[in-house]
């Protein structure tokens, strides 16, 4: 059995594809989100949709390593108390810091 040849894309990357692709946000606006110029965003895009094609085409894993990224806060209203908070939404339950419940959403994105 061969192994798994990856590919590896950085956070930048795919946070550009989120911001184009997914979300279909303009150039200018990726760029704006992104602090970075345009002409820098359409080289992050480039080359993380020129790094996902050859994954596809060859059969290769993507795998998404390290970068220059922060996390972002997020505005949030618990559903069962009404509490408006601010918190990253990050690999972990959030829970409201008034009544502790975990049925909240956000207001921004």
């Amino acid at each position: 059995m061969t192994e798994l040849v990856e590919i590896h894309l950085t956070i930048e990357e795919l946070e550009a594809i989120r911001l184009r692709d997914l979300k279909e946000l303009e150039y200018e606006e990726c760029a704006q989100k992104m602090a970075v110029s345009r002409p820098t965003f359409y080289r992050i895009i480039t080359t993380a949709r020129k790094k996902i094609a050859e994954a596809l085409v060859n059969g290769s894993a993507l795998r998404v390593t390290g970068g220059n990224f922060s996390l972002a806060k997020y505005e949030l209203i618990c559903k069962n108390c009404g509490h408006h908070w601010q918190d990253i939404i990050c690999c972990r339950r959030t829970r409201c810091p008034v009544c502790n419940a975990n049925d909240w959403y956000k207001i921004n994105f």
